[in-house]
């Protein structure tokens, strides 16, 4: 087994829900080690950098789809003027698989009760979208891509 570190984000819907400490506990049930945690206002270049592997893919083909999504993690649909993120990073055994099991599948329909997105996850059927409290990476590239994004160096504790 590989020890990985994932990055873990408590979206703009999770901050303003105040869902933070309850999808911590979720993650802390995983037993991975906290190693990096901060609060982030995202800005436009973060967000597109975040998602640059989506852009033109899939649902992602609709540019207005796209651009909704930038928009979430910005928080543009909840309220917060601060337009909070909590940042975290996790290091274990196979943290990606772990953590990811932890947090559910994206619909918040389709995920476990049992999982973050299951239990605190809902859609929003007046504007179209999932809140599903959190993003997780889906995998080791990913991860270490998106911590790159998320973290300068020195702010995780190795």
């Amino acid at each position: 087994m590989a020890i990985e570190r994932t990055l873990v984000l408590i979206k703009p819907d999770g901050m303003q829900r105040h869902l933070a400490g309850l999808s911590i506990d979720r993650l802390e049930n995983t037993h991975m080690d906290l190693v990096g945690a901060k609060i982030v206002t995202v800005t436009d270049k973060l967000a597109r950098e975040h998602y640059a592997l989506l852009e033109g893919v899939g649902p992602f083909k609709d540019r207005k789809l796209f651009e909704h999504l930038i928009n979430f993690i910005k928080g543009e649909y909840h309220g917060d003027p601060r337009r909070r993120v909590l940042a975290l990073v996790y290091k274990g055994e196979d943290a990606v698989k772990a953590i990811r099991a932890a947090v559910g599948v994206t619909n918040p329909e389709d995920a476990s009760p049992e999982t973050i997105r299951g239990a605190f996850g809902r859609i929003c059927r007046k504007h179209g979208y999932y809140e599903n409290v959190v993003h997780a990476s889906g995998n080791l590239e990913e991860a270490e891509r998106e911590i790159g994004l998320w973290f300068k160096p020195g702010e995780i504790l190795e």
